[in-house]
């Protein structure tokens, strides 16, 4: 389900290229447009986002993804610059790039720090979606196009069907276009199989990482609330 490290080192390597770029093209004007993500605007989305990455690289992972931490990382960066938060992101990214070459195979399955629950390749990967999801939201937010044929799309549906499997949402295959097929496992502890009830999900990868993540209104794959994975 998780894609392999070095897709992973890869694709988000090519995000954080991709989001800098994008931070540093905004206007004062464009900065402060609300978002589709609740009370936040396009500053605040970049804060977050660029607040993570350098978070982890400055080993400040407990808690990681909590409310507690994203308001601070947004209460952090508040006043500054577009062109101030993607100098952040390039050093942040340099030293993102310069951590990922020490972890040898056994590093990446085994666990991630700070209480993620997980491995570190998914860790990773999360971060990796994470940054391309909410590149989406300031482009929604602009009236840009989405960046569908971008590595970060193939990642958030594979973070997403880990969250699912997680959560007991399988069983359920995703077999979106352009994408391989990807399972959302039934619950490990036996339990009887949650809301995906074996079904094959097929269509637009795009739509469904919206649904998935509460972005959009799950009605328009057939399915219900119980697939947002932020419920």
């Amino acid at each position: 389900m998780t894609l392999r490290p070095d897709e992973i080192v890869s694709g988000f390597e090519q995000e954080m290229q991709a989001f800098g770029d994008l931070v540093a093209s905004l206007d004062a004007v464009q900065w402060a447009t609300p978002s589709r993500c609740a009370g936040w605007t396009v500053a605040d989305v970049a804060a977050h986002t660029i607040g993570s990455v350098a978070d982890v690289v400055a080993g400040r992972v407990e808690g990681l993804g909590s409310p507690e931490a994203t308001a601070r990382e947004v209460a952090e960066r508040f006043g500054r610059s577009p062109a101030e938060l993607a100098d952040e992101l390039a050093s942040a990214r340099k030293q993102v790039g310069d951590l990922v070459v020490l972890f040898d195979d056994d590093a990446w399955s085994g666990p991630a720090p700070g209480g993620y629950g997980g491995t570190l390749a998914q860790g990773v990967e999360a971060l990796f979606y994470d940054t391309w999801a909410h590149g989406d939201d300031i482009r929604a937010a602009l009236g840009m196009p989405s960046e569908t044929a971008a590595p970060g799309l193939r990642a958030a549906a594979h973070h997403l069907a880990l969250v699912l499997s997680k959560q007991g949402w399988g069983p359920a295959v995703l077999a979106l276009d352009g994408i391989e097929e990807v399972e959302i496992e039934a619950p490990a502890d036996g339990a009887a199989g949650g809301a995906g009830n074996g079904r094959r999900i097929t269509g637009d990868p795009m739509a469904f990482v919206l649904v998935a993540s509460g972005r959009a209104d799950p009605a328009v794959l057939g399915l219900d609330e119980t697939v947002n994975v932020y419920r």
